[in-house]
Parts: C-alpha cells; sequence; structure tokens
C-alpha cells in the first residue's frame, strides 16, 4: 500500500494544520467547512465513504472529521481500512447514532473521538485541539514572521507590538499566509480557503482583500511582508 500519509509530515509546515471532513450532508460539511477554516484549519471535504478513504490514503492529513453514515462505503469501514493499512490520522466521528454501543464501536475501532449530532461546534472544536495537543504536530496558538504576531486563540494580531484592527475574514486570509509563510499563493488557492468558493478571474475579491490587509500589515512598517508574485499570486515572506 506504500507509505501512510503520515509520512508525508516531513514535507510540511508544522504549523499547516489540515483537516478531511467525509460528510454526505452538504450544509453540515459547509458549516464545519467555514468554522474550521474561521479557526485557522485547511480543509478538504469529500461527500462519500470512498472518495474519503481514497484522500485519506494518498494526501497527508492532521486529523479527520467522519460520519458513520455515508453513500458507498461507511465510516466503520473507512476507519477500519485505515487502520488495518497502519494509516493513524486521528479521526473523530461525527454521527446521529447516538445509542452507546455505536459509540463504543466507533473507539474500539481506532477512533480518537466520538461526538452525536446535533452538536455545538465550540465542543467540536474543543476536542480536535484536545486530539492535536497529543499529536506530534500541534496547532500553535502563536504564529510569527519577523516582527508580525498572530494569537489564534485570541484572535489578535500585532506588529512591533501593535495591535492590528483586522476584519475576520483579513485574520483569517492573513493566518493563511503565515501558515504558509515563503510559499506563493494563487489567487484560487486562496479564495477557496478563505472565501470557500472558486476563483473567478472577473472578480477581483482578493486582489481587494490583499490591497486592505497591505494598508494595516505592511504600510505602517518599513519592512514589507506582503509581496506580488506577478502572474501567479502572493506570497508572505520577510527575506523579498
Amino acid at each position: 500500500m506504500g507509505s501512510p500519509p503520515a509520512a508525508k509530515h516531513g514535507n510540511r509546515l508544522d504549523n499547516d494544520m489540515r483537516i478531511l471532513i467525509v460528510e454526505d450532508e452538504k450544509k453540515t460539511a459547509d458549516y464545519l467547512k467555514k468554522g474550521l477554516m474561521e479557526h485557522g484549519f485547511t480543509v478538504d471535504v469529500a461527500s462519500e465513504g470512498e472518495d474519503g478513504l481514497h484522500l485519506a490514503r494518498s494526501e497527508a492529513f492532521d486529523l479527520i472529521v467522519l460520519d458513520v453514515m455515508l453513500p458507498g462505503l461507511s465510516g466503520w469501514s473507512i476507519i477500519k481500512e485505515l487502520r488495518s493499512e497502519h494509516i493513524e490520522i486521528p479521526v473523530i466521528f461525527l454521527s446521529a447514532r447516538d445509542a452507546v454501543h455505536d459509540r463504543v464501536h466507533g473507539l474500539e475501532l481506532g477512533a480518537d473521538d466520538y461526538l452525536v449530532k446535533p452538536f455545538a461546534f465550540s465542543e467540536l472544536l474543543a476536542r480536535i485541539r484536545i486530539i492535536l495537543r497529543r499529536h506530534p504536530l500541534q496547532q500553535p496558538e502563536l504564529m510569527r514572521i519577523g516582527s508580525l504576531e498572530l494569537d489564534l486563540i485570541r484572535h489578535r494580531a500585532s506588529r512591533d507590538g501593535i495591535l492590528l484592527d483586522l476584519t475576520a475574514k483579513e485574520f483569517q486570509l492573513l493566518s493563511l499566509m503565515l501558515r504558509r509563510k515563503g510559499e506563493v499563493l494563487t489567487r484560487t488557492a486562496i479564495s477557496e480557503q478563505v472565501w470557500g468558493i472558486n476563483f473567478d478571474s472577473e472578480t477581483n475579491i482578493v486582489d481587494v482583500a490583499i490591497g486592505r490587509l497591505r494598508k494595516k500589515v505592511d504600510d505602517p512598517f518599513r519592512h514589507k511582508l506582503i509581496h506580488t508574485i506577478r502572474g501567479v499570486g502572493y506570497v508572505l515572506d520577510e527575506f523579498i
């Protein structure tokens, strides 16, 4: 079967936390993706069991939020396959099946946690953070580049010790760029992760947002961090 995805972590930035949601209810999947992205995670979604298993096998994720009842292949089957292949990605089951024997069964199959629908997003987020603290790659509470610092827990940004007045989207955009510092991000990648939409070349939503962010993060300071790579996208880098 080849190396498990966890082996790929060495090629990634330690603070680039990626979560896979395997959920067939579109409304629930969209809600989860939006909430997790707002808290700084990179999120992929699969709506069918086979697709979820394929992604879990082939990509590097730090955690999977997994429904039990899925088209094609159940959550039970997915975690059985992963654990039989020694793929130890942490898994949280998120299911409407609330019987004790279902929860016990999920944990016995190798899940790290089991949360029953309907659920409070704040509780899911707390459980994710607890699991990731036990994981070799923790999501940092603080991220820095040069004199810029982001506090992910308090949702605060500062530069040279001066608090930056950022909107929620600006904070999300800056945290994405900081997690991927030194990496050129295309407009498509930015629009998918920050707005959850495919990039439309007829709109300038990304360029406008970057412009506003620059006014707060770079304009008042001598050393610039946000750079345009003409024809490609944007990068956060202190050495350009």
